[in-house]
């Protein structure tokens, strides 16, 4: 693939490069090669599911992606593509699967053997899973903050002079929650024994007084407020939401798989949508090698380079697995 400013540049502008050189390769037998070259690299996005298995922590995310010739629902309707995040201590997995439903049968598929922590959003489709695989399911806190920030916007009128000097539910809230985010900041980078012990000392008793303020107070609100429904939606996730207490591994919010996703939901901005449910399974390949690649500290192309020149020759599990991201760079150490 071309690039550009260290971007992927979509196919239709490829084509027009190309044939400002006097080239006659199209977006579609483009597009054709890539799906024809994600088959053979299914095996290793195979063993990456496989690895984040066996990790104890998962993130997960979703999108949206509009794919025209997805038979099963119209040209216009909601399709999805799904982040998931894991694997063992320093060699994490980012995997994309392509799907046009948003309902519970996707992360049963994709958690299916799955033991140990799953963080997501407050999306409920994720519960079924957690359910029926033991999961302990994480919320997110950065989801309540930006709730409480939108509430905060959202319910001051438009046109009155703003008194700064009142203070409102949902500033207590997010001054609440700034607290457990400093105590966060303090233990970037410390390891995860002094990370747990910083929470159950410190975090928790700031939880607990979260708590009961929402408790206390979501009954003071009228019910269709917007702090009002940034309190219950605290409130409803509670019980994943202080699970981040319990493992100096688990982190306060699901930013790690929002910022997996990231780079899939600019890129739709150059894109627009996928042609065939082939081609966005195919995206879904390549941008988990890319991703994957980049969260291991390599280069994308190098790495996309390196193992399309030793695939032919990986003719074992073994072989196939010193291509995967985290032995790639191993070996170049």
């Amino acid at each position: 693939m071309r690039r550009l400013a260290g971007r992927t540049l979509p196919l239709y502008r490829q084509e027009k490069i190309l044939a400002r050189y006097g080239g006659s390769i199209t977006r579609t037998t483009m597009a054709n090669w890539l799906i024809r070259l994600s088959l053979q690299l299914q095996p290793l996005i195979n063993l990456m599911a496989d690895h984040q298995r066996a990790g104890h922590i998962m993130n997960a995310d979703e999108t949206r992606i509009q794919v025209l010739k997805e038979l099963s629902k119209a040209i216009h309707s909601d399709k999805y593509m799904w982040v998931t995040l894991g694997g063992p201590p320093g060699q994490p997995a980012v995997l994309f699967h392509y799907d046009p439903s948003r309902g519970k049968e996707v992360p049963l598929r994709l958690f299916e053997g799955f033991s140990g922590y799953l963080q997501t959003d407050g999306y409920a489709s994720y519960s079924a899973v957690c359910k029926q695989e033991g999961i302990t399911q994480v919320g997110c806190f950065d989801h309540v903050r930006r709730k409480f920030t939108d509430a905060k916007k959202g319910e001051a009128k438009p046109g009155k002079k703003v008194n700064n000097s009142k203070v409102s539910k949902a500033d207590v809230a997010l001054a609440k929650i700034r607290k457990l985010y400093a105590i966060e900041e303090g233990v970037r980078g410390a390891p995860a024994a002094e990370k747990l012990a910083r929470r159950q000392q410190e975090s928790k008793p700031l939880l607990d007084d979260l708590h009961q303020w929402l408790q206390k107070n979501i009954t003071r609100l009228v019910p269709d407020s917007l702090t009002h429904k940034a309190m219950s939606y605290a409130l409803n996730q509670w019980p994943k939401l202080v699970v981040y207490c319990e493992d100096g591994d688990l982190n306060i919010s699901n930013a790690a798989a929002e910022n997996a996703i990231r780079p899939f939901t600019i890129g739709r901005k150059n894109w627009l949508f996928a042609d065939t449910p082939n081609g966005a399974r195919a995206s879904a390949i390549f941008y988990s090698l890319i991703e994957s690649a980049k969260a291991n500290g390599l280069e994308p192309f190098e790495y996309l380079n390196h193992i399309l020149k030793e695939l032919p020759y990986a003719e074992t599990v073994e072989k196939l697995e010193q291509l995967l991201p985290w032995a790639v760079k191993a070996s170049q150490e």
